[in-house]
């Protein structure tokens, strides 16, 4: 992972298997309204109905899992958010970088008419993972342990353009990140970084059956991924990625034993937060370099 970009159209993801939660998204049934027809009704009471719209934002990947995918703008700094559709709650991997995103998600479940969500899972501690988690009421937040603290510490900064803005003006190397954090928040009313409200210190296994693991790695050291056993589905967050653009020397690059360790038989999807999802092939393709 890293030797070439990750680059796999999430638009037509052919040979998904299916399970009770899968609902086929049709291609081809694409309206001018920018949204896709529901082929098939799930198994499940509360999931659409044959013929309903369902948001082209909203993407099944295959099993339980869906994507809203990120922002291929490197400039946005806006990272694919997953659901675990599960009826005793859905599972939310990663926040959102602002409220508006979160709300955004939140307003794509609703239409797909996915359970509500109980779970938000932060993959680490980085703002466009987890500033949208103050808009996403009545969940239960799950990270690593070593991410309570640096929250903490960022839900004591003094959040505001004005702060942003001077930050950059005392280091010129924010300016990336607080400039997309600048577009990304149009308001600080009611705004808040939370930590986790739920902690781990190697692996945690939810009621849903969403395995989640701590990996560290140069990015972020409370970096975790999110296992969906049953749908085959491994979500990366940014565990294998070089430090902060900000932290960065010119020596740093991604960290591919890391993701070649992540590499497993029973997982047919790999999903970074900021790459389309590739299968297992083409992730040990892409480490191969070919």
């Amino acid at each position: 992972m890293g030797r070439r970009a990750f680059r796999h159209s999430v638009a037509a993801i052919p040979g998904r298997r299916r399970s009770h939660w899968t609902i086929g998204v049709v291609a081809a049934g694409a309206t001018r309204s920018g949204s896709r027809r529901i082929a098939s009704r799930s198994a499940v009471d509360g999931l659409p109905r044959s013929g309903e719209e369902l948001p082209v934002t909203l993407r099944h990947l295959d099993g339980r899992v869906w994507l809203f995918p990120g922002d291929p703008d490197p400039l946005a700094v806006r990272p694919t958010v997953a659901v675990v559709a599960d009826e005793r709650g859905s599972v939310i991997v990663d926040a959102g970088q602002s409220p508006a995103h979160a709300r955004e998600v939140r307003a794509a479940l609703a239409s797909a008419g996915l359970p509500a969500p109980h779970w938000l899972v932060y993959t680490h501690h980085h703002w466009d993972h987890v500033w949208g988690a103050c808009a996403w009421p009545e969940v239960e937040i799950v990270g690593h342990e070593s991410a309570v603290a640096l929250l903490r510490a960022e839900a004591s900064r003094p959040w505001s353009h004005r702060y942003l803005r001077e930050q950059v003006r005392e280091n010129p190397r924010l300016g990336h990140s607080f400039r997309a954090r600048a577009l990304a928040v149009d308001s600080w009313d009611g705004f808040a970084v939370l930590p986790p409200t739920r902690t781990f210190a190697d692996e945690l296994t939810l009621p849903t059956g969403v395995v989640v693991r701590h990996v560290g790695g140069r990015h972020a050291p409370d970096s975790a991924v999110v296992r969906v056993p049953d749908s085959g589905v491994l979500l990366l967050g940014d565990c294998w990625y070089p430090p902060p653009a900000h932290l960065r020397t010119p020596e740093d690059g991604p960290d591919l034993a890391l993701a070649a360790s992540l590499l497993d038989d029973d997982v047919a999807w790999f999903v970074s937060a900021h790459e389309e999802p590739l299968r297992l092939a083409e992730a040990r393709a892409a480490l191969a370099g070919g």
